[in-house]
């Protein structure tokens, strides 16, 4: 078996992408068909900056969802003879049913550089978006009565932010994840819970606090309908709450391993107190406008105003700032990988692959460049969203 020229390599690649170019063009197709539907979302696709960035970001989430379809071998094998093979190696003694090349050559292991950048795609999305969205959930939550109740609250809340702030992001990392720090939590209950699952149990309850004041406040005067919201949040909330905070729910359905929680709260820990910060200057210029004075002498109360008046109208900043952060922290996961913080020393995560590559960097460039490459794309798309989503956001 002849290895791949680059021509064959490319040719390769492209056509083991087949699933992610179907759903790109579906995606686009319906997007552009109804764009004028779809708010901002549709405007996005009147930026050529925010049409290309949401291509990118795109290729990778689909990328990520279609990645045992994409894969040409398991990223945790190693293949007899291709220990940092260059691209396009012929696979030695292939068996039955494995591919035959290694498109983007091996790592000092023999595994498939391309199929661990493409489950490196599924292990980064997994978290980023999600531990953002948590963050965002604590810093709109203390961020909207911080800006507009002021006070004593507002000096307390933003002392604790930046003494969070005040401390270094690598440092923290490190103390949240080592063991040592892990073990020194405080005994709840006769169990000793970890510090990383004492911050869980209170960053994880603010998207049930959240949406239970959010129902409470819309549906106030409509007593039935809001216990129907309140009690559906409750229920869904406390059960998806212990499985992610404690690993405790019986069906098994949500939970979380323990270096990807300490990982996800490590993250969510750091990116609220920037998020608090952002929705409480917002907060502090909005409350002044004339429609937040027009709900106040109407009756209104301050929570209704705060999210339903105020954050509404504070969505293209925040949605901008989502967009950026989401790219902040897949640059923070790949930091954690490349220092061996990461989900697990074997998983195929961009920055641990990166780090294994490192070593021989010199010799063989390929197996840190690639995750290197995939890393940049992604953030780079998402910045390039950001910019697009601010351009239309301003026009409105």
């Amino acid at each position: 078996m002849e290895n791949l020229t680059a021509l064959q390599i490319t040719t390769a690649i492209i056509g083991q992408f087949w699933p992610v170019w179907l759903a790109l063009a579906v995606t686009f197709a319906l997007s552009i068909r109804f764009k004028r539907r779809l708010g901002l979302y549709g405007k996005l696709f009147d930026s050529p900056v925010g049409m290309t960035g949401f291509a990118i970001v795109m290729f990778w989430v689909f990328t990520a969802i279609f990645a045992s379809l994409i894969i040409t071998h398991d990223p945790l094998t190693q293949l007899s003879g291709m220990k940092n093979a260059w691209p396009g190696a012929a696979v030695k003694n292939p068996g039955e049913g494995i591919y035959q090349h290694y498109l983007l050559g091996g790592d000092n292991l023999a595994r498939d550089v391309f199929s661990r950048m493409v489950m490196g795609a599924q292990s980064v999305l997994s978290i980023a978006p999600a531990a953002t969205a948590f963050a965002f959930m604590v810093g709109i939550t203390l961020g909207l009565p911080a800006g507009y109740f002021g006070g004593r609250l507002d000096t307390s809340l933003s002392f604790a932010a930046n003494l969070v702030l005040a401390f270094p992001v690598i440092l923290l990392f490190y103390l949240l994840v080592t063991p040592e720090i892990q073990a020194a939590g405080p005994a709840i209950l006769g169990w000793r819970a970890s510090i990383p699952n004492v911050l869980a149990a209170v960053l994880f309850a603010f998207p049930i606090v959240f949406f239970t004041i959010l129902w409470n406040s819309r549906f106030f005067t409509n007593p039935r309908q809001r216990n129907i919201y309140v009690g559906i949040t409750l229920a869904l909330g406390l059960w998806v709450y212990i499985g992610l905070a404690f690993n405790a729910d019986p069906t098994g359905i949500w939970a979380m391993e323990p270096n990807l929680l300490n990982v996800f709260v490590s993250v969510v820990f750091v990116n609220a107190p920037t998020v608090f910060r952002i929705v409480r200057g917002i907060v502090m210029d909005i409350k002044s406008r004339d429609y937040v004075a027009a709900g106040q002498t109407r009756g209104e109360g301050p929570w209704y105003i705060m999210l339903w008046e105020i954050l509404p109208n504070a969505r293209g900043p925040l949605i901008v700032d989502f967009c950026l952060r989401i790219g902040y922290t897949t640059i923070l996961l790949g930091t954690l990988g490349f220092f061996g913080l990461g989900v697990s020393p074997e998983s195929p995560d961009w920055g641990s692959t990166i780090n294994s590559g490192r070593k021989l960097l010199s010799q063989f460039p390929h197996p840190a460049l690639v995750p290197a490459l995939a890393l940049m794309s992604l953030v780079l798309g998402l910045n390039l969203l950001a910019d697009g989503l601010r351009e239309e956001s301003l026009k409105d």
